[in-house]
């Protein structure tokens, strides 16, 4: 008797964290985010009466390519919001938005994988009529009883791969064939094997501060160009720069930035690496993701920079929530006294509010001044509003 295939299972409705209806109230919005964050998805659940134009649509992208002023056109005299996916595919349509927005007091959701081509371009960027937000991949608060750690950082949180059924091959399909096209899709370059090399070379220096002759040799690309590509990673939202913290008196600080990628599964496939605990990749994919959870929480929340504290003698502390908050992450579940010594050292210069130490212990402990907390405890914290200024 044949076996019946299994039905797929059906990846959950998550409700983001992005209130699409609560911003357009105000005012008019860019939202950037790489491929596959869910931005369509966000757009169509939180705007559902909503206009669309899709740009990846060739009807629709020839029609608005070839006559712009169609959009108003079309557009009735009741509809207040409407929304252009992948905006940076035509820019210049965003001079009849412009008027729109003057004329009809229509609010705009423009959404693209990368502002690149707008910054770079001259374009019409609204002139304050729009501000800009960003969408992440998935968080701990919004997977909820769907997260799990070693899923997240095995295989990352692009939703599309965090619930595949085959994660390894997608991540794959997306570091290799669609990162590549994208960035020739972007115009920034067409030496698509020298990208290749310098992006898996990139992905090994994730979490450090960039020897960036290193990376130019290894490469096999003028160190001009290194700098060029970073640039075009940032741009393209696929990458953290992490500025220093500066403010440290007793101990002189280092200034160079450090970089992270956006997901801890796209750079685990693109270094070629496998996360599971116990190994040295471990580690370092735990602080990717606490990264992440942070950087999501500035750019849906407090919009306080996040940055790191390195001193020239050698001590180091992950990251500096604002001006406020210092966090070690140690990927473990017993926290050592030497693993505090960054945070004892910058907390002798007493200038923040409270000093941590996020880890894999199962429960919180008080080490003189520093908090040592477990994960869950302390993205409770931080998404309840507990370490604010």
């Amino acid at each position: 008797m044949a076996t019946k295939t299994p039905a797929p299972t059906l990846a959950p409705i998550i409700a983001r964290t992005p209130d699409l209806a609560a911003w357009l109230a105000k005012k008019s919005h860019f939202l950037f985010g790489p491929r596959q964050t869910g931005k369509t998805f966000l757009l169509r659940r939180a705007l559902p009466r909503a206009r669309v134009y899709d740009l990846l649509n060739s009807a629709v992208y020839l029609a608005l390519s070839q006559r712009p002023g169609r959009l108003a056109e079309e557009l009735s005299p009741s509809e207040r919001v409407v929304v252009i996916d992948e905006v940076q595919r035509l820019p210049e349509l965003l001079n009849e938005v412009h008027r729109l927005i003057e004329e009809r007091g229509i609010r705009f959701l423009l959404t693209g994988s990368s502002a690149r081509k707008l910054r770079r371009g001259g374009v019409n960027l609204l002139g304050g009529r729009a501000r800009t937000r960003y969408l992440h991949p998935l968080t701990w608060r919004e997977l909820g009883a769907h997260f799990d750690l070693d899923r997240a950082l095995g295989r990352g949180l692009l939703p599309s791969i965090y619930f595949s059924d085959d994660a390894r091959a997608d991540l794959e399909a997306y570091t290799g064939t669609y990162l590549q096209q994208e960035i020739v899709a972007e115009g920034a370059t067409r030496n698509v094997p020298a990208f290749s090399r310098f992006l898996r070379v990139a992905a090994l220096c994730n979490a450090t501060l960039v020897n960036f002759t290193n990376v130019a040799n290894d490469a096999q690309v003028p160190r001009t160009t290194v700098y060029e590509y970073f640039d075009i990673l940032k741009e393209t939202l696929l990458l953290h720069e992490v500025p220093a913290w500066k403010a440290s008196i007793k101990r002189k600080p280092l200034v160079s930035s450090k970089y992270y990628f956006f997901d801890v599964g796209v750079v685990s496939a693109l270094q070629g690496r496998r996360v599971s605990r116990g190994t040295p990749e471990f580690g370092t994919a735990f602080e990717t993701w606490l990264l992440h959870e942070l950087a999501c929480y500035r750019d849906y929340v407090s919009g306080e920079p996040v940055r790191y504290w390195r001193s020239t003698s050698g001590f180091e502390v992950d990251f500096i929530l604002g001006d406020h908050t210092a966090i070690e992450v140690k990927g473990k579940e017993n926290v050592s006294a030497h693993d505090l010594k960054s945070l004892h050292a910058l907390a002798e210069e007493g200038k923040l509010k409270r000093y941590l130490c996020v880890s894999l212990e199962p429960r919180r402990r008080q080490v003189h001044n520093i908090s040592v907390l477990p994960y869950r405890a302390f993205l409770e914290a931080l998404w309840g509003g507990d370490f604010s200024g």
